[in-house]
């Protein structure tokens, strides 16, 4: 049982209580059933809250704050029209109908409008405080589902090389939650190992982690989902999806894409330059080898064919730039096996 659940289950008894005790000191004590139907009431009124309380689940305080500003708006808007004198010559209940109407109704175009609003229009309430003594936002780094999974951004926070508060939409945690519960293997190692890096982030005391309830049932995909929040809450979107970093590029949002990054931070092989390289298998052509830099660079090392499996020097002839990454040639130098 949830800690939530023993709370409303505890809440409920207290009504029962309630209940019992009210029969009890009405005019009414006398009767048979008093007792019976003071706990029945009691019973009832709890479980129509705890009823509420569940249907609300999904509201969250971010929500809840807009919805009473946007109440708030329409009931003062409300009272001006009312004392207007636009509506003085009504009698007593006819007047009384249309107050109650005027309140009802501008009350809930308030609500609407504060819960349609996706925008900074709210930002005093919605989501973060964006105060500091020097009036500086702050630093937010919302990430994606691929980069959570990927994981090197933890990596990158504990050596101190990213700064700021990390934003998870809660649309990605539901992606990454179908991720984990996928019928194949190796989707659902992924969304376990993505849920890893998560906690692994929230056990980081060198950073804060937020979840953001922020959602735009209009955008269908999380992609756009992803470019919009980003550039309401003017934060760094990180991803390793190309086409998404490509996308939001096109709309000014900032975004970290660590394939690119991981490509950048590749070593500059200069010609002439010797390597200590193992030999893993042969090449296309006739006495090539193929080995492999510890940053995954490939290196076709032309007389490398016999030493396969063997670490040997090889000097760099020349390389290639491809769509795939960079491709190195290298000659096996003369007593190369060691």
């Amino acid at each position: 049982m949830t800690p939530l659940w023993s709370i409303r289950i505890l809440f409920l008894g207290l009504c029962i209580l309630g209940g019992y005790a009210l029969s009890q000191a009405q005019d009414y004590v006398n009767q048979s059933h008093a007792g019976i139907l003071g706990m029945m009431i009691g019973f009832g009124f709890g479980g129509l809250l705890i009823a509420v309380d569940e249907m609300l689940k999904g509201f969250s305080l971010r929500a809840f704050s807009a919805t009473t500003f946007g109440l708030f708006l329409g009931w003062l808007v409300a009272l001006l029209v009312d004392h207007s004198g636009l509506f003085g010559d009504g009698e007593g209940n006819t007047r009384q109908l249309i107050r109650l109407a005027l309140f009802l109704g501008f009350g809930y175009i308030g609500m609407v409008l504060a819960m349609r609003s996706n925008k900074e229009d709210f930002s005093l309430i919605i989501p973060y405080v964006r105060f500091s003594p020097q009036n500086k936002p702050d630093n937010l780094l919302l990430l994606d589902t691929s980069v959570i999974i990927d994981g090197r951004i933890a990596d990158l926070i504990e050596a101190r090389l990213v700064e700021g508060l990390v934003v998870v939409p809660r649309f990605v945690l539901l992606e990454l939650q179908q991720i984990a519960d996928s019928a194949e293997d190796i989707k659902r190692a992924r969304g376990r190992r993505g849920f890893e890096m998560l906690n692994r982030l929230q056990h980081n005391t060198k950073i804060e982690v937020r979840i953001h309830d922020g959602d735009f049932p209009e955008e269908k995909g999380v992609d756009a989902k992803l470019v919009r929040l980003a550039r309401n809450l003017n934060a760094k979107l990180f991803t390793n999806d190309s086409n998404l970093a490509k996308v939001a590029g096109l709309q000014s949002v900032q975004c970290v894409n660590f394939h690119e990054i991981a490509h950048l931070m590749k070593a500059a092989m200069i010609p002439g330059e010797v390597v200590h390289i193992k030999i893993v298998r042969e090449g296309r052509d006739k006495g090539q080898g193929i080995g492999y830099l510890p940053d995954g660079t490939m290196v076709i090392v032309n007389n490398g064919q016999p030493h396969i499996g063997q670490q040997i020097d090889a000097q760099v002839q020349s390389t290639v730039q491809t769509g795939a990454g960079v491709l190195v040639f290298a000659e096996a130098r003369n007593g190369a096996a060691k």
